[in-house]
């Protein structure tokens, strides 16, 4: 048996069309765009159409706040320890770990970081990994 190219080409048999597994709709299409709201709707209070998008502002600007990671004061971790996390984590000196260590031990807590929550989430993680215990709060 000799192929041809078309019919290495299609695997259908010669002669026949492929058929659409889409239903046909019997209804006119209409021309005229649809609106993204029902009619008779308007935009929500506070927010506005940004393309496709309607944007809260106060919620976006609420987002612009950074999240601050606070370590507390505990009974069980060592003065010295505290101050090697903080250096070993976020690479501060020795004199600025040392100085948030005493803000923890005498205040009971001092903010080590602030970013993004996606930071502020992992940095918690981290600390808590080493046994220090720490939260993440948006900053005012």
């Amino acid at each position: 048996m000799t192929l041809r190219a078309d019919m290495l080409a299609s695997p259908m048999p010669p002669g026949t069309q492929p058929q659409s597994t889409q239903p046909q709709s019997t209804q006119p299409q209409s021309t005229q765009p649809q609106s993204r709201w029902p009619q008779g709707t308007s935009v929500p209070e506070g927010a506005e159409p940004a393309g496709d998008v309607l944007v809260d502002i106060e919620e976006s600007q609420e987002t612009d706040r950074p999240w601050l990671v606070i370590v507390w004061n505990d009974p069980i971790n060592l003065m010295s320890f505290v101050t090697y996390v903080l250096q070993k984590l976020f690479g501060y000196s020795k004199e600025k770990a040392t100085k948030l260590m005493l803000d923890v031990h005498n205040k009971g807590r001092a903010v080590v970081s602030s970013g993004t929550r996606e930071r502020a989430e992992l940095d918690v993680y981290r600390l808590h990994e080493h046994g220090l215990w720490a939260t993440m709060e948006q900053s005012t």
